[in-house]
């Protein structure tokens, strides 16, 4: 089964694009809605269960946004058989790469960025000018190896890019093949 992880910056779009996934019919997963990230003290590792918003002058020096590599396992584990998007990103998103086929990235220019940030009603993250300042400052990095997708393209552009990508990972069954599945499962049960 491919788990496919879509990443990017915040505001690239991720979770608007994990949106366009689900109601199209597609496992796909928003990271930070459902669960599998978490705010955690970079130095001791103890997770953050009630996050202050807006965060306070140096919060983000001390504190990181982080991904539970279990609850990935998990996923991966429940959705044998399928093809999982996965739409999130982390900090530490080395410790979970392993679990991952493939790995897309949502680049977007940094007005574009700015904008969403500024102007979301679903994330009140990027609002604060410590938030705002890091995500700018992050909005250069592309995961190494990861297949970029241009996330100010429309919604559904961007939705069919994500799959055309993940659909090379797993080759379709030729209709022969699906005839000569049957007519075993037929005769196995003679």
């Amino acid at each position: 089964m491919p788990l496919v992880w879509v990443t990017g910056n915040a505001g690239a779009g991720k979770s608007a694009v994990c949106e366009v996934l689900k109601e199209r019919g597609e496992l796909a997963v928003d990271a930070d809605n459902e669960g599998y990230h978490h705010w955690a003290d970079r130095t001791t590792g103890q997770v953050v269960t009630d996050p202050p918003d807006p965060v306070p002058a140096g919060w983000l020096d001390r504190f990181g946004w982080r991904i539970s590599r279990a609850k990935v396992e998990a996923l991966a584990t429940r959705t044998a058989g399928r093809i999982a998007y996965f739409c999130g990103c982390p900090e530490n998103h080395n410790d979970v790469r392993d679990l991952f086929d493939l790995v897309i990235c949502l680049v977007i220019d940094e007005d574009t960025l700015r904008h969403r940030l500024l102007t979301r009603t679903t994330n009140s993250f990027g609002k604060h000018p410590e938030e705002l300042a890091a995500a700018l400052a992050d909005n250069a990095y592309q995961h190494p190896g990861a297949t970029l997708v241009d996330g100010t393209r429309p919604l559904p552009e961007v939705a069919d890019a994500i799959l055309a990508a993940a659909r090379r990972l797993a080759p379709p069954i030729s209709r022969d093949r699906d005839a000569n599945s049957r007519d075993w499962d037929a005769n196995s049960r003679d």
